[in-house]
């Protein structure tokens, strides 16, 4: 069995004024207002997401 490691990304900025591909992306990434986190599988789909809204969001690792 392969450990997965995961990471915890928390929208910290409002998508009002943001263009509707970034907004798109949010909503994506199980996001949608200030303060909210979802935890996802660290992978190259989600990291390409997560490098369209960078200023939106922040990204830490989890064990």
């Amino acid at each position: 069995m392969i450990l997965m490691s995961e990471i915890k990304v928390t929208q910290i900025r409002s998508a009002i004024g943001s263009k509707p591909k970034q907004r798109g992306t949010l909503r994506a990434l199980g996001l949608g207002r200030i303060g909210k986190s979802n935890t996802l599988p660290d992978r190259g789909e989600i990291r390409g997401m997560i490098a369209r809204v960078p200023h939106l969001v922040e990204v830490e690792e989890v064990n």
